[in-house]
């Protein structure tokens, strides 16, 4: 494809904003070519990595903290705090910033480096729960919730809860609005990666107010599948697979539970870079090995849709994008 930029209109936000907080969500659809196989249907990405810091969490962070403000649990000037893998963290520590809270984050040395970094230099304060390898499994996800419920006791902080709080599907309801619109209603499939199970929940039930037979698939990791009743194990999928059922999970809103493994994750998360310039998560790379999955059975004549999580400049330290896979997988 060739771009003449002397004809080429600028780029320009439609208007000017007060806040960086207005930047949040309106994110840009995009029909993927060359990874997509013959015979397979169209497969579109909600480019989430055009949030302000990079991923979807942004639209579930401002909900938490709004609904918090009204209900007045969440105070002017009042602390706040969350467990997180970190991209939850990155995005409340950008909403506490604009907003003038004071966070406290629980993560672990199992998720990036350049997220606790992130997360330090919005000016969220961090505790840091060390993991079993690196690795992710229910234990450890029990540990950060744990210490985030002393941190709020301790201090009386607005603990936001994202496993249990359900002012985050209104973020996801409106998410799935700007999918069906941008689609024209020209929608089959709908796949999403889960970890609190808000994002899955909240749009398919959005999508499905519109048209009630759209396929819904929910993607958790095969080394930890417990939404298709398999046993909690350990996996390396950033931000999904908690290890248990989660407390926001419906069931009754998906067709399908799709498991792809880390390994199957990461290595498509590194074709997506190499052949459409998408620079995405581990995450995003498990949605797609799903959503291709999924296409190739609805056939060419369907639209399946399926969302890029965050950038992939969150994961350089990881084994997603080390030097030695990268170069072994080119």
């Amino acid at each position: 494809m060739t771009v003449d930029f002397e004809d080429r209109e600028p780029a320009l936000p439609p208007t000017e904003v007060s806040s960086v907080l207005g930047r949040i969500g309106g994110t840009p659809l995009l029909a993927l070519g060359h990874i997509v196989p013959d015979n397979c249907a169209r497969i579109l990405i909600k480019l989430e990595s055009e949030n302000p810091t990079g991923s979807m969490k942004d639209r579930m962070a401002l909900a938490m903290i709004e609904a918090g403000e009204r209900s007045g649990r969440l105070e002017p000037g009042g602390r706040v705090v969350e467990y997180t893998g970190g991209s939850t963290g990155v995005s409340l520590a950008l909403v506490c910033a604009a907003k003038g809270y004071p966070l406290s984050i629980v993560t672990s040395d199992a998720f990036s480096a350049e997220k606790r970094r992130h997360m330090a230099a919005l000016g969220a304060e961090l505790t840091v729960v060390p993991s079993e390898n690196g690795g992710m499994d229910a234990a450890l996800t029990r540990a950060m919730i744990a210490a985030a419920g002393e941190i709020a006791e301790k201090t009386g902080a607005f603990w936001t809860d994202q496993l249990n709080n359900e002012s985050q599907l209104a973020a996801y309801h409106a998410m799935g609005e700007e999918i069906w619109q941008q689609c024209g209603g020209s929608i089959d499939g709908f796949v999403q990666s889960t970890g609190t199970a808000a994002s899955v929940r909240g749009i398919a039930e959005s999508l499905r107010r519109h048209r009630p037979d759209i396929s819904i698939a929910a993607v958790e990791p095969a080394e930890s599948a417990v939404l298709s009743g398999g046993p909690t194990g350990v996996h390396r999928i950033e931000g999904v697979g908690a290890g248990f059922v989660v407390p926001l999970w419906e069931p009754s809103v998906v067709d399908e539970i799709v498991a792809v493994s880390t390994e199957e994750a990461m290595a498509m998360a590194r074709q997506l870079a190499r052949s459409e310039a998408l620079f995405a998560g581990t995450s995003t790379g498990a949605n797609l090995v799903a959503a291709l999955r999924i296409g190739r059975r609805l056939g060419p004549d369907a639209t399946v849709v399926t969302v890029m999580c965050d950038s992939g400049i969150k994961y350089l330290s990881t084994d997603l994008y080390r030097s030695g896979h990268t170069a072994a997988a080119a």
